[in-house]
């Protein structure tokens, strides 16, 4: 199962998931409803974009990374997790077909 994401896309991607038998579902591309570590993604960035001095170099951005990281707060990240019943319904409302295995 892939999230749609253009990289998944890819004819060489598709054809390999295909021979495997991955299953394909439709719905949006990086869907942060069935995707929350795009949150957390987001979070992470915006933390980056806070920093001052911002990183020079990929060293910098590295310990950067690794620090933000450690600093994320868990409550957001446990409250993610634990928002994805309630997600996976309400798409489960719009796509049925697609998403009964998530209920």
């Amino acid at each position: 199962m892939d999230d749609n994401a253009p990289p998944h896309r890819a004819r060489i991607v598709t054809a390999r998931l295909q021979e495997v038998g991955v299953p394909h579902m439709v719905w949006p591309a990086m869907s942060p409803d069935l995707n929350p570590i795009e949150h957390v993604w987001d979070q992470l960035k915006q933390r980056l974009d806070d920093r001052t001095p911002p990183p020079h170099d990929l060293a910098e951005l590295h310990v950067a990374l690794m620090e933000e990281w450690n600093a994320l707060p868990q409550n957001n990240i446990m409250r993610l997790v634990r928002s994805m019943r309630r997600r996976s319904f309400r798409l489960h409302l719009i796509w049925p077909s697609n998403l009964l295995f998530l209920c």
